[in-house]
Protein backbone atom coordinates (compact mmCIF):
# COMPACT_ATOMS: atom_id res chain seq x y z
CA UNK A 1 0.00 0.00 0.00
CA UNK A 2 1.38 3.63 -0.78
CA UNK A 3 0.53 6.51 1.63
CA UNK A 4 0.98 10.26 0.75
CA UNK A 5 3.12 11.48 3.89
CA UNK A 6 3.70 15.07 3.70
CA UNK A 7 5.12 15.77 0.37
CA UNK A 8 5.88 11.96 -0.98
CA UNK A 9 4.41 8.66 -1.41
CA UNK A 10 6.18 6.34 0.28
CA UNK A 11 5.21 2.28 1.64
CA UNK A 12 3.36 1.68 4.13
CA UNK A 13 5.99 0.53 6.14
CA UNK A 14 7.58 3.99 6.34
CA UNK A 15 4.68 5.81 6.45
CA UNK A 16 5.29 6.95 10.30
CA UNK A 17 4.62 10.20 12.04
CA UNK A 18 6.57 11.86 14.61
CA UNK A 19 5.46 11.04 18.23
CA UNK A 20 5.90 15.00 19.22
CA UNK A 21 3.37 15.29 16.27
CA UNK A 22 0.25 17.64 18.17
CA UNK A 23 -1.91 15.35 16.05
CA UNK A 24 -0.92 12.15 18.17
CA UNK A 25 -0.57 14.45 21.57
CA UNK A 26 -3.31 15.93 21.83
CA UNK A 27 -5.32 15.34 18.84
CA UNK A 28 -4.53 18.57 17.64
CA UNK A 29 -5.87 18.37 13.78
CA UNK A 30 -8.91 17.71 10.80
CA UNK A 31 -9.39 14.89 8.46
CA UNK A 32 -12.01 13.84 6.02
CA UNK A 33 -13.13 10.16 4.96
CA UNK A 34 -15.00 9.96 1.70
CA UNK A 35 -15.15 6.43 -0.66
CA UNK A 36 -14.59 5.95 -4.33
CA UNK A 37 -16.69 4.22 -7.00
CA UNK A 38 -15.27 2.70 -9.09
CA UNK A 39 -11.61 5.28 -9.19
CA UNK A 40 -14.28 8.07 -8.61
CA UNK A 41 -14.61 9.66 -5.26
CA UNK A 42 -17.96 10.79 -3.98
CA UNK A 43 -18.32 14.21 -3.36
CA UNK A 44 -14.92 15.13 -3.88
CA UNK A 45 -15.03 18.69 -3.61
CA UNK A 46 -17.69 19.09 -0.43
CA UNK A 47 -15.29 16.58 1.69
CA UNK A 48 -12.11 19.31 0.60
CA UNK A 49 -14.28 22.09 1.09
CA UNK A 50 -15.15 20.99 4.82
CA UNK A 51 -11.97 20.23 5.25
CA UNK A 52 -10.96 23.56 4.88
CA UNK A 53 -13.29 25.12 6.97
CA UNK A 54 -12.68 22.20 9.74
CA UNK A 55 -8.92 23.88 9.40
CA UNK A 56 -10.10 27.33 9.44
CA UNK A 57 -11.44 26.73 12.57
CA UNK A 58 -8.71 25.59 14.32
CA UNK A 59 -6.48 28.32 12.55
CA UNK A 60 -4.22 26.09 10.96
CA UNK A 61 -3.10 26.50 7.25
CA UNK A 62 -3.56 23.43 4.73
CA UNK A 63 -0.40 22.73 3.76
CA UNK A 64 -1.81 22.11 0.06
CA UNK A 65 -4.17 23.75 -2.11
CA UNK A 66 -7.80 21.72 -2.54
CA UNK A 67 -7.35 21.23 -6.19
CA UNK A 68 -3.57 19.68 -5.58
CA UNK A 69 -5.28 17.74 -2.50
CA UNK A 70 -7.99 16.47 -5.24
CA UNK A 71 -5.26 15.37 -7.47
CA UNK A 72 -2.97 13.61 -4.75
CA UNK A 73 -6.32 11.75 -3.91
CA UNK A 74 -6.95 10.47 -7.27
CA UNK A 75 -3.04 9.32 -7.59
CA UNK A 76 -3.72 7.49 -4.22
CA UNK A 77 -6.05 5.78 -6.39
CA UNK A 78 -4.49 4.96 -9.25
CA UNK A 79 -1.03 3.80 -7.71
CA UNK A 80 -2.84 1.65 -4.88
CA UNK A 81 -5.03 0.37 -7.85
CA UNK A 82 -8.17 0.20 -6.23
CA UNK A 83 -11.69 1.66 -7.75
CA UNK A 84 -13.89 1.15 -4.51
CA UNK A 85 -12.03 2.15 -1.91
CA UNK A 86 -12.09 4.11 1.52
CA UNK A 87 -10.17 7.40 1.51
CA UNK A 88 -8.55 9.52 4.41
CA UNK A 89 -7.38 12.73 4.71
CA UNK A 90 -5.66 13.90 7.84
CA UNK A 91 -4.18 17.28 8.44
CA UNK A 92 -2.34 17.12 12.18
CA UNK A 93 -0.80 20.41 13.83
CA UNK A 94 2.30 19.02 13.14
CA UNK A 95 5.43 18.11 15.05
CA UNK A 96 7.24 20.77 17.60
CA UNK A 97 8.28 20.78 21.42
CA UNK A 98 5.27 20.00 23.77
CA UNK A 99 2.90 22.31 24.39
CA UNK A 100 -0.75 23.65 23.49
CA UNK A 101 0.56 26.88 21.59
CA UNK A 102 -0.06 26.03 18.13
CA UNK A 103 3.32 28.16 16.80
CA UNK A 104 5.39 25.10 18.36
CA UNK A 105 4.55 23.37 15.17
CA UNK A 106 6.17 24.93 12.01
CA UNK A 107 4.58 22.48 9.40
CA UNK A 108 1.52 20.82 9.62
CA UNK A 109 1.53 16.90 8.82
CA UNK A 110 -0.27 15.72 5.77
CA UNK A 111 -1.17 12.14 5.43
CA UNK A 112 -3.29 10.31 2.85
CA UNK A 113 -4.56 6.89 3.04
CA UNK A 114 -6.32 4.87 0.51
CA UNK A 115 -7.38 1.22 1.32
CA UNK A 116 -9.88 -1.01 -0.30
CA UNK A 117 -13.38 -0.69 0.68
CA UNK A 118 -14.95 -3.31 2.93
CA UNK A 119 -18.62 -3.36 2.74
CA UNK A 120 -20.89 -3.84 5.59
CA UNK A 121 -23.04 -7.13 5.45
CA UNK A 122 -26.48 -7.14 3.00
CA UNK A 123 -27.63 -8.09 5.90
CA UNK A 124 -27.96 -4.71 7.81
CA UNK A 125 -29.68 -3.39 5.16
CA UNK A 126 -32.24 -6.02 4.37
CA UNK A 127 -32.86 -6.59 8.06
CA UNK A 128 -31.87 -3.18 9.82
CA UNK A 129 -29.73 -1.99 13.23
CA UNK A 130 -30.49 -1.24 16.03
CA UNK A 131 -29.57 1.86 18.11
CA UNK A 132 -28.72 2.80 21.83
CA UNK A 133 -29.47 6.34 23.26
CA UNK A 134 -26.34 6.77 25.09
CA UNK A 135 -25.90 8.53 28.46
CA UNK A 136 -22.57 10.39 27.00
CA UNK A 137 -23.60 13.90 25.65
CA UNK A 138 -22.74 15.72 22.56
CA UNK A 139 -19.64 18.00 23.37
CA UNK A 140 -21.42 21.51 24.04
CA UNK A 141 -21.31 23.51 20.92
CA UNK A 142 -19.88 26.38 22.67
CA UNK A 143 -16.82 24.80 23.84
CA UNK A 144 -16.22 22.46 20.64
CA UNK A 145 -17.74 23.30 17.76
CA UNK A 146 -19.27 20.48 15.88
CA UNK A 147 -18.33 21.38 12.63
CA UNK A 148 -14.98 21.70 12.62
CA UNK A 149 -14.33 17.25 12.09
CA UNK A 150 -11.36 17.26 14.42
CA UNK A 151 -9.01 14.64 15.32
CA UNK A 152 -10.34 14.76 19.01
CA UNK A 153 -13.11 12.36 19.05
CA UNK A 154 -13.25 10.66 22.27
CA UNK A 155 -16.44 12.24 22.99
CA UNK A 156 -17.64 9.59 20.15
CA UNK A 157 -15.56 7.02 20.89
CA UNK A 158 -16.95 6.93 25.03
CA UNK A 159 -20.50 6.90 23.13
CA UNK A 160 -19.84 4.03 20.94
CA UNK A 161 -18.41 1.95 24.37
CA UNK A 162 -21.79 2.57 25.72
CA UNK A 163 -23.48 1.35 22.55
CA UNK A 164 -21.28 -1.77 22.06
CA UNK A 165 -21.76 -2.64 25.86
CA UNK A 166 -25.76 -2.39 25.23
CA UNK A 167 -25.26 -4.81 22.34
CA UNK A 168 -26.61 -1.96 19.69
CA UNK A 169 -24.93 -1.03 15.98
CA UNK A 170 -25.09 2.81 16.81
CA UNK A 171 -24.95 5.36 19.89
CA UNK A 172 -27.31 8.20 19.86
CA UNK A 173 -26.14 11.25 21.49
CA UNK A 174 -27.83 13.54 23.05
CA UNK A 175 -27.53 17.24 23.75
CA UNK A 176 -27.43 19.04 27.28
CA UNK A 177 -31.34 19.99 26.20
CA UNK A 178 -32.06 16.06 26.05
CA UNK A 179 -32.05 17.04 22.08
CA UNK A 180 -31.27 14.44 19.60
CA UNK A 181 -28.33 15.09 17.64
CA UNK A 182 -26.41 12.38 15.91
CA UNK A 183 -24.59 8.68 15.89
CA UNK A 184 -20.93 8.33 17.15
CA UNK A 185 -19.83 8.44 13.33
CA UNK A 186 -23.14 8.93 11.75
CA UNK A 187 -26.35 11.62 11.26
CA UNK A 188 -29.82 10.60 12.21
CA UNK A 189 -33.22 10.75 10.01
CA UNK A 190 -36.63 9.97 11.15
CA UNK A 191 -39.81 9.42 9.47
CA UNK A 192 -43.40 10.47 11.18
CA UNK A 193 -46.60 10.95 8.83
CA UNK A 194 -44.52 10.88 5.57
CA UNK A 195 -42.52 13.69 6.81
CA UNK A 196 -38.41 12.83 6.50
CA UNK A 197 -37.26 14.94 10.37
CA UNK A 198 -33.74 15.20 11.40
CA UNK A 199 -31.87 16.97 14.21
CA UNK A 200 -31.01 20.75 12.79
CA UNK A 201 -27.06 21.84 12.87
CA UNK A 202 -28.26 24.35 16.01
CA UNK A 203 -28.93 21.22 17.60
CA UNK A 204 -25.04 20.97 17.42
CA UNK A 205 -24.00 18.09 14.94
CA UNK A 206 -21.36 18.06 12.12
CA UNK A 207 -23.01 19.10 8.50
CA UNK A 208 -22.88 15.49 7.14
CA UNK A 209 -22.17 15.49 3.13
CA UNK A 210 -24.09 12.26 3.00
CA UNK A 211 -26.63 14.07 5.47
CA UNK A 212 -27.10 17.17 2.92
CA UNK A 213 -27.39 14.40 -0.17
CA UNK A 214 -30.38 12.63 1.49
CA UNK A 215 -32.02 15.92 2.05
CA UNK A 216 -31.51 16.77 -1.64
CA UNK A 217 -32.72 13.64 -3.31
CA UNK A 218 -35.84 14.02 -0.83
CA UNK A 219 -36.49 17.70 -2.70
CA UNK A 220 -36.72 15.52 -6.00
CA UNK A 221 -38.80 12.84 -5.07
CA UNK A 222 -40.96 15.66 -3.19
CA UNK A 223 -41.13 14.40 0.29
CA UNK A 224 -41.46 17.02 3.02
CA UNK A 225 -38.23 17.45 4.67
CA UNK A 226 -37.92 19.23 8.34
CA UNK A 227 -34.66 20.12 10.09
CA UNK A 228 -36.28 20.46 13.46
CA UNK A 229 -35.35 19.66 17.52
CA UNK A 230 -35.92 16.43 18.26
CA UNK A 231 -36.72 14.19 21.32
CA UNK A 232 -36.23 10.44 22.58
CA UNK A 233 -39.69 10.04 22.24
CA UNK A 234 -39.64 11.21 18.58
CA UNK A 235 -37.06 8.41 17.61
CA UNK A 236 -39.71 6.00 19.58
CA UNK A 237 -42.38 6.90 18.01
CA UNK A 238 -40.59 6.91 14.48
CA UNK A 239 -42.62 5.12 11.59
CA UNK A 240 -38.90 4.70 10.03
CA UNK A 241 -35.59 5.67 11.03
CA UNK A 242 -32.00 5.43 9.22
CA UNK A 243 -28.22 6.52 9.13
CA UNK A 244 -26.17 8.16 7.08
CA UNK A 245 -22.53 8.28 6.50
CA UNK A 246 -20.15 8.63 3.66
CA UNK A 247 -19.09 4.46 4.43
CA UNK A 248 -22.89 3.14 4.91
CA UNK A 249 -24.61 5.47 2.87
CA UNK A 250 -28.12 4.94 3.94
CA UNK A 251 -28.70 2.01 7.17
CA UNK A 252 -32.25 1.28 7.53
CA UNK A 253 -32.60 1.15 12.02
CA UNK A 254 -35.75 -1.13 13.27
CA UNK A 255 -34.61 -1.28 16.88
CA UNK A 256 -33.66 1.28 19.76
CA UNK A 257 -33.58 0.45 23.32
CA UNK A 258 -34.94 -2.84 22.91
CA UNK A 259 -38.22 -1.04 21.56
CA UNK A 260 -39.11 -2.36 17.60
CA UNK A 261 -39.23 0.68 15.11
CA UNK A 262 -42.18 0.83 13.05
CA UNK A 263 -42.58 -3.05 11.80
CA UNK A 264 -39.55 -4.17 12.87
CA UNK A 265 -38.16 -3.87 8.94
CA UNK A 266 -36.40 -1.34 7.10
CA UNK A 267 -38.94 1.29 6.02
CA UNK A 268 -41.02 2.05 2.35
CA UNK A 269 -39.29 5.45 2.51
CA UNK A 270 -35.79 4.38 3.72
CA UNK A 271 -35.72 2.06 0.55
CA UNK A 272 -37.02 4.68 -1.73
CA UNK A 273 -34.50 7.02 -0.66
CA UNK A 274 -31.37 4.68 -0.86
CA UNK A 275 -32.51 3.40 -4.13
CA UNK A 276 -32.44 6.13 -5.44
CA UNK A 277 -29.09 7.31 -3.70
CA UNK A 278 -27.56 4.24 -5.81
CA UNK A 279 -29.69 5.27 -9.01
CA UNK A 280 -28.22 8.66 -8.94
CA UNK A 281 -25.16 8.20 -7.79
CA UNK A 282 -23.07 8.99 -10.50
CA UNK A 283 -24.37 12.98 -10.27
CA UNK A 284 -22.24 13.10 -7.16
CA UNK A 285 -18.88 11.11 -8.11
CA UNK A 286 -15.55 13.29 -9.26
CA UNK A 287 -15.71 13.85 -12.84
CA UNK A 288 -11.68 14.75 -12.86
Amino acid sequence: MWIYLNDRFVPQEEAVVSVFDHGFLYGDGVYETMRSYQGRTLQLSEHLARLERSASRIHLDLPLSLVRLAELIRESLVRNRLQDAYLRVTVSRGAGEIGLEPSLCKTPTLVIIAKPFQPSPESLYTEGVTVSVVRTRRNLPEAVPPQIKSLNFLNNILAKIEATAAGAHEGIMLNQREELTEGTTSNLFLVQAGRLRTPSLDCGILDGITRGLVLRLAEELTIPTEETRLGVKDLYRAEECFLTNTRQELLPVTGVDGHRLGDGRPGTLTRRLHALFRARLDRFLDSA
